[in-house]
């Protein structure tokens, strides 16, 4: 959660809420992003269509990632997946697809607007023809910039993917990529960064090492150089995530320590959105059960993924807290299928 509200500048308190988001989400009745038709493999960013266009998992939106920003309203970046030259299949054979980041607009967190322009195109990230991923927009410094971490795949999922660097100068719109990586492991695939901000300038980036689960890794910089930490933070170990942990998000709640919510994968065509708890966000219990599970039908039929968090304030004074998710309907072979971006609300006080 990147709440600048709180304050425009890289500290904890973009991260801060006042009270555990909980246990209970009820799933909204409206997709939020919806995914391009299979009739239109080469959209304009901020085409919008109806519902009930054929779709079979040609395109995809993933990754939603949110800032609430400081003047009021909601901006989500997400990841658009479109078939590459010479792949019809697209997201239906993600390894040989294309994705871009794009980015929505929302004054009320509920009515999304795709923005015009693309924010990172593969080519601008360093992809190649290949994949953008899983963007994390977070001030720098005292928030005159913005920098996104993100996925870059230059292949398959068989070739090794690193954590790169975008910078922003006009609030979120333009970015341009940064030298250097900021996090790469020989022969690994690392994706889904998050970042948290400790005390005085420190970060610590989470990150899904593939095959391992939730690494992180810390920095004393400002954000550039990181230093990867001992051990996991979330091993794929159990029995809602022994195929894959991965793309956490992460609240701090005001003297209470950290929660986390994280994409289990218990086989590969079934995912779920997972807890976990930590007093210093480093050592974290898991939640025995899914807090929100797929289906049984519909677009989050056999998979809810990488999410991100808001909190929504109340004119009563409570808070409500919206989860948005990937979500994926099964409806092509293997249960792949349309992936689009739905929500889920919980309610909390303050």
């Amino acid at each position: 959660m990147i709440d600048l509200r709180q304050t425009p500048s890289a500290s904890p308190l973009v991260h801060t809420v006042a009270a555990d988001p909980g246990i209970a989400w009820t799933k909204d009745a409206a997709v939020a992003i919806e995914a391009a038709p299979d009739t239109d493999t080469d959209p304009l960013p901020e085409a919008t269509w109806s519902p009930d266009a054929p779709r079979t998992g040609v395109c995809g939106t993933v990754a939603p990632r949110i800032l609430a920003l400081p003047g009021g309203g909601y901006r989500m970046y997400y990841s658009q997946i479109l078939p590459r030259a010479g792949f019809p299949a697209g997201a239906n054979d993600y390894d040989n697809s294309s994705t871009r980041i794009l980015s929505a607009f929302s004054t009320d967190g509920s009515n999304w607007a795709p923005e015009p322009g693309v924010r990172l195109s593969s080519q601008a990230g360093g992809a190649g023809e290949f994949r953008v991923v899983s963007s994390e927009v977070v001030p720098v410094g005292d928030g005159s910039r913005l920098r996104m971490y993100y996925e870059c795949c230059v292949g398959p999922q068989s070739v090794a993917s690193t954590i790169l660097s975008a910078i922003s100068t006009d609030g979120g719109l333009k970015w341009t990529l940064e030298p250097g990586v900021r996090v790469a492991a020989a022969g690994r695939n690392l994706s889904s960064p998050r970042i948290v901000f400790l005390s005085e300038g420190r970060s610590r980036l989470y990150y899904y090492d593939r095959g391992r689960g939730i690494a992180s890794a810390v920095s004393e910089d400002g954000g550039l150089v990181f230093q990867p930490e001992e051990g996991l933070r979330i091993a794929q170990d159990g029995t809602y995530d022994s195929h894959a942990a991965f793309a956490c998000e992460i609240v701090r709640v005001a003297g209470a320590g950290y929660v986390m919510y994280y994409a289990g994968y218990s086989q590969s065509n079934r995912a779920q959105i997972l807890r976990a708890t930590s007093d210093d966000g480093l050592v974290w219990q898991k939640a025995a059960e899914p807090v929100i599970t797929p289906g049984p039908s519909g677009w989050d039929a056999v998979k809810s993924s990488e999410m991100c968090l808001i909190p929504l304030p109340q004119s009563d004074g409570t808070t409500c807290y919206r989860i948005f998710y990937e979500a994926c309907d099964g409806t092509a072979k293997d249960q792949r299928g349309a992936w689009r971006i739905a929500s889920a609300t919980s309610g909390s006080s303050n």
